[in-house]
């Protein structure tokens, strides 16, 4: 989204960018955003409250229940408040296809709200559609299932397996809070003035029929990335520098690392800024990359692991042993210029990152992205 709001603020509007209190202390901590956004004239940062205490370890645990929870009780109030006593006022708000309450806020003061989902519409379009998957009786997965079609997906009916749907459809409780959550927040979406997608037609045309069945004013504008660093070089030439968007502390060591390997021989391997992991699946990961006999460098980011972070005297020797002769971990790393280093030859992550892989980096045409 700060892509999105630098893309605005280049064609000279004037954007308020607002962000949790604890997202944007990370922001100044570890990047350029301030020094960087400096350039624009009227734009500006403002912070709120995302629902959670201030030593919250935002990690473990069912805490992104916990947000969602203190973000209808604190956060809509909050935001409520900031509009009611921003001057001039607001025009339009731009949010997060993930923060229903915006939409309540909006309609409430008059706003027209658009909203944006970073994720695949083919999500979109899936988690929309769960409740009548239930009521279709395919959900909860039954026994022996995992490889049958979901038929109550229009458009998705043909390529939609039992297991490609999250974790949370693959138990009996079809009253899980986090599917409830993702539900009613995606519901939330498309009443809106109009969605925009980080997306292009050619390749997610079938799901983007499906969505405009049910919201017809939906804008397909990505790979954001991509059209943000092509403005930026029109308006500054090869000189203009870009953002770094991270919540962590960048390890650069991973570049001089891949400065000594040959050409499109690593596979990088990251999975963003808040996938989680057990330490089970981690290690069956990590024994996967290195019996590829591939060179790897892979993003393991402190806390992402539940239990312990994978590191230290339990760790298989083999693991070490083979990680130290072809691999590098690292706890963050810059993805963007990773994903240009002429070593990287495959990207193995989850779908929300598929247009850094696919798209606006070096990797378009000659390098091999794996989603999960």
């Amino acid at each position: 989204m700060l892509k999105l709001a630098e893309l605005l603020a280049l064609s000279g509007i004037k954007v308020t960018f607002l962000n949790t209190n604890h997202n944007h202390e990370r922001l100044v901590r570890f990047t350029n955003v301030t020094s960087h956004f400096a350039r624009y004239p009227g734009f500006k940062f403002k912070t709120i409250t995302d629902g959670l205490a201030d030593d919250h370890p935002r990690s473990s645990g069912n805490w992104i229940l916990e947000m969602f929870d203190g973000m209808e009780v604190k956060t809509k109030a909050s935001l409520k408040g900031m509009l009611l006593n921003t001057s001039p006022s607001v025009d339009c708000i731009i949010g997060d296809g993930f923060l229903g309450f915006t939409l309540d806020v909006a309609e409430e003061l008059g706003i027209p709200i658009i909203y944006i989902r970073t994720s695949s519409p083919c999500s979109v379009w899936t988690y929309y559609s769960i409740p009548d998957i239930i009521q279709a009786g395919e959900l909860p997965i039954k026994d022996g299932e995992m490889d049958q079609f979901i038929t109550s997906v229009p458009g998705m009916d043909t390529i939609l397996r039992c297991r490609d749907l999250p974790k949370f459809c693959r138990g009996a409780d079809m009253k899980d809070g986090l599917m409830q959550i993702l539900v009613k927040q995606t519901r939330k979406t498309t009443p809106g003035h109009a969605l925009l997608l980080n997306t292009f037609e050619d390749l997610d045309g079938l799901a983007l029929s499906q969505i405009r069945t049910i919201c017809p004013n939906v804008y397909t504008i990505g790979p954001i990335h991509a059209q943000l660093k092509t403005r930026l070089r029109e308006k500054h030439g090869n000189s203009s520098d870009l953002s770094i968007n991270s919540l962590w502390e960048v390890d650069r060591s991973c570049i001089s690392w891949l400065d000594k390997q040959p050409k499109q021989s690593v596979m990088y391997v990251s999975f963003g800024s808040i996938t989680m992991t057990v330490r089970g699946q981690l290690t069956e990961l990590w024994y996967g990359l290195v019996n590829s006999q591939k060179r790897f460098l892979w993003v393991v980011r402190p806390n992402s692991v539940t239990g312990k972070d994978g590191q230290g005297e339990d760790v298989p020797v083999e693991l070490l042993e083979a990680t130290k002769e072809r691999g590098l971990i690292v706890s963050w790393a810059p993805q963007e210029e990773v994903l240009n280093h002429p070593a990287v030859g495959g990207f193995l992550t989850q779908w929300m990152e598929l247009y850094y892989g696919v798209s606006g980096c070096r990797g378009a045409n000659d390098m091999l992205a794996i989603f999960c």
